[in-house]
């Protein structure tokens, strides 16, 4: 069975940092790539960032480029998102998303169960 746990979330000020973790089991983690999303209560899904299956290859929305890293360590199936210089429009519930293939480019099968993230004074 597949599992995604998201951990790593909370309350921040503004031009705070936060480093969000996805822990994996149920499948071969370094053979799929893998992405964050988010989502404000009563809006769509934004997606944040993504990687490849190898970590060589990352992509951001222009919305959190330069201030977020996403990265990850496949030895211990984990997945990761640097948040730094957070503003409050990043208020939102954070979800790990595994893909269906090593490629980025391809689509997710799977999300956890989100983790809050508030950016708040």
């Amino acid at each position: 069975e597949v599992q995604l746990v998201e951990s790593g979330g909370g309350l921040v000020q503004p031009g705070g940092s936060l480093r969000l973790s996805c822990a994996t089991s149920g499948f071969t983690f370094s053979s799929y790539a893998m992405s964050w999303v988010r989502q404000v209560p009563g809006k769509g899904l934004e997606w944040v960032a993504v990687i490849n299956s190898g970590g060589g290859r990352t992509s951001y929305a222009d919305s959190v480029k330069g201030r977020f890293i996403i990265s990850r360590d496949n030895a211990k199936n984990t997945l990761y998102l640097q948040m730094n210089s957070l503003k409050p429009d990043d208020t939102a519930v954070y979800y790990c998303q595994k893909y269906v293939s090593s490629s980025y480019l391809s689509s997710s099968d799977y999300r956890g169960q989100g983790t809050q993230v508030t950016v708040s004074s």
